[in-house]
């Protein structure tokens, strides 16, 4: 039998937190070994319990989501965290991946989302919710900044004919 995946759930809201349990019970292979109300007590159970999954808000009354991500991240740099939040602005987005989330999803998406999530989040996937990823490449595309740089060192072994495929 495999070994089931640990979960975090780190929510202000207890009916969220219930709901998001009830969903992750569907699976065989997740399973909730604590609950969290705040960002403090979400890092101290993160530390003590260190689970394979966080499952995280980032409206939480002590500190926001995207801070103890950053303070997760630095404690223990092979977490997996899941931003699970009713916020879709892209600015949340971005700045929950720079602080080390493996995904995002909002609490409007579909039950079965959120699995398919967890999965991807659990095996080291990045995941970006649909509803959300249509405007986040949106304005990436809209945006007037810089030009990528390809920092691959194999692009400069490139012929200029290889560069134009």
């Amino acid at each position: 039998m495999v070994k089931k995946k640990s979960v975090l759930v780190v929510d202000d809201h207890p009916l969220v937190r219930e709901g998001l349990k009830v969903i992750i019970g569907r699976s065989s292979k997740f399973e909730v070994v604590g609950e969290a109300g705040a960002a403090s007590e979400g890092f101290r159970m993160v530390e003590e319990l260190k689970p394979d999954l966080v499952l995280l808000d980032i409206s939480l009354p002590d500190e926001s989501g995207i801070e103890l991500t950053r303070r997760i991240k630095r404690a223990l740099p092979e977490s997996r965290i899941l931003i699970v939040s009713m916020h879709s602005k892209i600015d949340y987005i971005t700045e929950a991946f720079k602080a080390g989330a493996t995904g995002y999803m909002v609490k409007e998406s579909a039950a079965e989302r959120l699995l398919a999530a967890m999965e991807s989040v659990a095996t080291g996937e990045h995941y970006l919710d649909s509803p959300v990823s249509h405007s986040v490449i949106e304005k990436l595309i809209k945006s007037p900044g810089k030009d990528a740089q390809i920092t691959n060192g194999a692009y400069g072994s490139l012929t200029s004919e290889s560069k134009r495929s």
